[in-house]
């Protein structure tokens, strides 16, 4: 055989072999994750409606701060020498400490002073299905992102509750400091959109009805420990 021809065909199995080599990356991963997360409600309208006459409405809601903890399943597949793609779903379970949402009108009816109620705002749930291209660094090293399905469960006005669903963003990192074991940190962000709520109140006095469109942001930092099976 052709020397030359021994050489290319040896270099082609070499680059094929080492292209194919599998990153201690590769395959299912479970982890888990506390960490601290803001949620910011926010708040597009409100109506208010007695009988028949519309009362002006304004409302204000404050952030709340509370841990945070998640758990996670997922798999990552090598797609080039150096890039996986992975794809997982978390679940956090814990409710967030709740924020203040007032409800203020100027006047309810004639002859009544002005009414100002205060309601709790509380991420109750929530759960993330997420597609994540990564890039190994060294060989320990794992720097990914996170483009997600995010969807919560919402207690607004005390005890309506609500499921709100949006999109969520992220970036991490990976170290491996032990066969199979890994610590990470991540930063995420989560916007769930707006709802509209629906009130009436027909019963045992004016008839009532109201409404308010409401929504929420998130943002939070983890820090937490996986396993590669």
């Amino acid at each position: 055989m052709n020397k030359k021809v021994l050489v290319a065909v040896l270099s082609t199995v070499i680059a094929g072999s080492a292209f194919a080599q599998s990153s201690k990356f590769q395959g299912a991963f479970g982890q888990i994750g506390v960490g601290y997360e803001s949620v910011d409600p926010s708040h597009a309208s409100s109506t208010l409606t007695v009988n028949g006459r519309n009362i002006p409405v304004t409302t204000s809601a404050s952030n709340a701060n509370s841990i945070i903890g998640t758990v996670a399943l997922g798999w990552y597949q090598d797609i080039a020498k150096g890039f996986l793609l992975g794809i997982g779903a978390e679940y956090s379970p814990f409710a967030g400490s709740g924020s203040t949402m007032s409800v203020s009108t100027a006047t309810a009816l004639p002859g009544q002073s002005a009414i100002t109620n205060d309601y709790r705002y509380q991420k109750k749930s929530s759960y993330n299905i997420f597609l994540s291209p990564a890039m190994t660094v060294g060989t320990d090293g794992l720097a990914y992102a996170k483009v997600g399905y995010t969807g919560a469960q919402i207690a607004t006005y005390n005890t309506l509750i609500s499921n709100f669903t949006g999109y969520s963003l992220g970036l991490g990192y990976k170290q491996f400091f032990s066969t199979g074991w890994y610590g990470f940190l991540e930063a995420n962000y989560a916007s769930y959109g707006n709802q509209t709520v629906y009130v009436n109140d027909p019963a045992g006095g004016p008839t009532i009805s109201a409404s308010g469109t409401n929504g929420l942001t998130s943002m939070n930092g983890l820090v937490g420990i996986g396993y590669k099976f």
